[in-house]
């Protein structure tokens, strides 16, 4: 199910589930909705900070409750990831979102949240939080889809081909997002069916083996061979290995090698400036030819 697009002065959630958030990030998304003509409403504690998080575990339950619950609010954007939604996820209760879905929004930790809206078949939006809707252009091409996914067109990306990628075209739902948080996911009621289903992986500063690890993981638990296709996205702030033999693009095609479904590499999501959003969730077809499409 999609939830309802936005329309003029809808209010948007800004609340902060997971790390602590640098106030002038705060502002600027404020500003950047104002401009889109939304109405920013600032959880109590997002602006809070307790240790690593932005609050105890029940201020951040309460704030994200708070908009969960909200009638009046039309789409939630997590301000920023970190570490910290696996503490609470078991503490937020979905019965409203159920009946009333709307927007969730964020990557990184977030993945926790689009795992739960996906096991609602609710679609949700990996896209940038804070920090990335204060920093980019106004004019940017990323900004741009942002808004207008929110307000009802959905996305088309074209992407230039990689040495490794599989050919082939495939129609299914998208999940996934961060690598190491689907592994912390895994045996959990979070976790993900991949049955029939178009997987997109990224992460962030994690060494080779331990990515090797994740996907063979995944591998072991069926979850790459029941999917249709793979979109790996960035894998950012690491160094190749040399003692594994291999680069990290080059151990995961290993991994799939035995299937025969599309499979593309390098996609512009992750933890990047040029994150474009996806709709995880949502019936996308996927080719993987001379350049890749994704289109919703």
């Amino acid at each position: 199910m999609i939830p309802p697009f936005l329309q003029a002065r809808d209010k948007v959630a800004l609340v902060s589930p997971s790390g602590h958030i640098e106030e002038k990030y705060i502002e600027g998304a404020i500003k950047v909705l104002f401009e889109w003509g939304l109405q920013p409403i600032v959880g109590k504690f997002a602006r809070g900070e307790f240790g690593r998080y932005s609050g105890t575990v029940e201020q951040r339950v309460s704030d994200f409750q708070e908009a969960l619950n909200n009638p009046e609010i039309k789409a939630i954007l997590c301000t920023r990831g970190g570490y910290g939604l696996m503490q609470i996820i078991d503490f937020i209760d979905f019965t409203e979102f159920e009946i009333n879905p709307k927007w969730i929004i964020g990557y990184s930790d977030i993945t926790v949240l689009h795992a739960a809206a996906t096991n609602l078949d609710v679609v949700s939006m990996h896209a940038g939080m804070a920090k990335q809707v204060t920093e980019l252009p106004a004019d940017s091409t990323i900004l741009s889809n942002y808004k207008q996914i929110l307000f009802g067109k959905l996305p088309s990306y074209t992407v230039a081909p990689h040495p490794l990628n599989r050919k082939g075209t495939v129609q299914g739902e998208v999940i996934g997002g961060n690598l190491s948080v689907l592994y912390g996911l895994r045996g959990t009621h979070f976790d993900m069916d991949g049955y029939q289903k178009i997987l997109f992986i990224e992460d962030i500063g994690e060494k080779p083996y331990h990515i090797d690890r994740m996907i063979h993981n995944l591998k072991m638990g069926n979850i790459l061979e029941s999917i249709d296709g793979l979109i790996v996205g960035q894998f950012t702030d690491y160094e190749e290995d040399p003692l594994m033999g291999k680069t990290v693009y080059e151990l995961i095609a290993d991994a799939v090698a035995e299937y025969d479904y599309p499979v593309c590499f390098n996609f512009p999501a992750g933890h990047i400036d040029s994150n474009v959003p996806l709709l995880i969730g949502a019936t996308a077809r996927f080719t993987v030819d001379n350049e890749v499409i994704l289109k919703y």
